[in-house]
């Protein structure tokens, strides 16, 4: 009886996530190995063409730019900062913002935001602008490692704010916080709005009016949720279009994304699992793979 009852709820349960997801398995879609400086990919951005991430925790303070084609690094940049646990990269045209804020474990008070000047394909190293944070809504700081619901690994730079997506262990959501980044003293983040993404979001996109979250389960199954951004700024009021992009044993860790006029770049980082290894990789969907 047990075993008929596991044969149904596995019928229904693949039923369900088949009615309201879109398959769209991007293992065909990979451009090519990452470089072997570039093992822990943890955000991706594009500034004037051009693709760049960087390694996360433990790792030199550096920007890489990639090639969108090859996938290879075609210049590495030092930054002269700390990289505590950075997780997120965007820009505003003229500056880049490095999200140093990853938080698994949730105890984390000092919450930053890098703002580095970007002009002709140079950082500006002697102007670097910190910007410090936290949320209101958390009040203990007790470890809760991989349990806590104030972790964070995506953010975009959006109508003069940056935007921050948090890694919600716990309630497998999301909640969209906003950051004024001409504000130098600390500042508390101001929540608008959540979301049940049932998986943990690792980085996301905007591109005309739709917000890109992308991030994986604990059974390793990576998704992509594309919103409209349905009024200035806000994107949780309407359901997103889900996809469904394969598991991390063949895709690897993915932890970045970024969107431009052609299409979607992904990048993910090398994944262990006792079946074995993949390597860090970079991705590409073309605008028009992209299922209704």
């Amino acid at each position: 009886m047990k075993k008929l009852f596991l044969i149904i709820t596995t019928i229904i349960s693949t039923f369900s996530f088949s009615q309201q997801t879109a398959f769209l398995k991007i293992k065909k879609f990979r451009i090519a190995d990452l470089n072997d400086k570039i093992q822990e990919t943890s955000g991706l951005n594009i500034l004037n063409g051009k693709l760049y991430t960087f390694n996360d925790s433990g790792n030199a303070p550096e920007l890489f730019e990639i090639d969108k084609k090859t996938g290879q690094t075609l210049n590495t940049i030092k930054i002269n900062a700390k990289n505590k646990d950075w997780e997120a990269l965007t820009n505003d045209g003229n500056n880049f913002y490095i999200g140093d804020f990853g938080n698994n474990g949730g105890t984390r008070k000092d919450l930053e935001i890098y703002k580095i000047a970007f002009e002709n394909n140079s950082l500006k190293n002697d102007s670097v602008t910190l910007i410090s944070f936290e949320y209101p809504e958390q009040q203990e700081f007790v470890p809760k490692n991989l349990e806590t619901d104030f972790d964070a690994e995506a953010m975009i730079y959006l109508n003069g704010k940056l935007h921050i997506f948090t890694k919600e262990w716990s309630a497998k959501s999301t909640s969209h916080y906003l950051i004024d980044p001409k504000i130098s003293q600390k500042q508390k983040a101001e929540k608008l709005e959540s979301y049940k993404t049932g998986f943990v979001v690792t980085d996301a996109a905007y591109f005309d009016k739709k917000l890109y979250l992308i991030g994986y389960t604990k059974k390793t199954e990576v998704f992509l949720d594309i919103f409209n951004e349905t009024e200035t700024g806000v994107f949780f009021t309407e359901k997103p279009k889900h996809y469904y992009l394969g598991s991390a044993l063949s895709i690897g860790q993915i932890e970045g994304i970024a969107v431009d006029e052609t299409g979607i770049y992904i990048s993910g980082e090398k994944f262990h699992s006792p079946l074995g290894t993949t390597k860090p990789g970079l991705y590409f969907i073309a605008k028009d793979k992209l299922k209704d």
